[in-house]
């Protein structure tokens, strides 16, 4: 199997780098990978694809996207490529929230186009997608919140500076039973659409500790996750 990080360059509140997404989707591929080796699994990792559909995020200098067609066609370009290789398997692992449902539509696309076994992982599950959020996020950590924060201050601590770090959360849909972040009635929303700062969680709360144990962990399933990749049958 073929395994293809996919990462983005877009802001992440006044505390963060713009190169979050792309850090932490790539030490996990290159921490988990090897690991499967290990354990077996024929896997071979690409480099990260580091531009992706980010224009959530659009309205902020320094990010860096492509529209949705433009990555659709990047993504079946790799699916052509990877077709002509003995590999029949494509794994993604994706780092931004934003390119889930994108991703799962090229998925089909490169099944039906080159008959390839293809498969959307991310480092962790975003809320906004069935994933976890913190208590003090209600539910709503989606964007440069506690997680991400901490999984930056293990990685990379030299680039974050938590002395800019606040709480943004909308905490007007918090009573909302559908109709909000991790609800059941998805809607189109620009990342300073809730607040001039551009992320949505609460980075103060994010530690170092916490942010090791989340990186740790997404490693692990990741290698498990490659591990049921390698098995994987459509049919028994």
């Amino acid at each position: 199997m073929i395994v293809q990080p996919l990462g983005a360059i877009e802001q992440h509140g006044p505390h963060l780098p713009l190169i979050t997404d792309l850090a932490i989707a790539s030490a996990v591929a290159e921490a988990a990978v090897p690991r499967a080796v290990e354990a077996g699994v024929d896997a071979w990792l690409l480099p990260p694809l580091a531009y992706t559909k980010s224009n959530e995020h659009a309205w902020n200098a320094g990010t860096i996207w492509m529209s949705a067609r433009t990555m659709l066609s990047v993504l079946e370009d790799i699916g052509r490529c990877i077709a002509a290789t003995r590999a029949r398997k494509l794994v993604f692992l994706n780092g931004h929230g934003g390119n889930s449902a994108l991703v799962a539509m090229a998925n089909r696309e490169l099944r039906l186009q080159f008959g390839l076994e293809t498969f959307l992982a991310h480092p962790s599950q975003p809320a906004d997608q069935g994933g976890a959020s913190p208590p003090s996020e209600l539910g709503m950590g989606v964007h440069g919140g506690t997680d991400e924060t901490s999984m930056m201050l293990h990685l990379h601590p030299e680039l974050v500076d938590m002395s800019k770090a606040v709480r943004d959360i909308p905490e007007h849909l918090a009573t909302n039973r559908h109709v909000r972040f991790g609800g059941s009635v998805a809607f189109g929303w620009l990342s300073n659409d809730f607040g001039d700062h551009g992320h949505i969680g609460d980075p103060t709360q994010a530690s170092a500790d916490l942010g090791r144990t989340l990186v740790d962990g997404a490693i692990t399933t990741f290698v498990e996750v490659l591990q049921e990749v390698s098995a994987f049958r459509h049919r028994a």
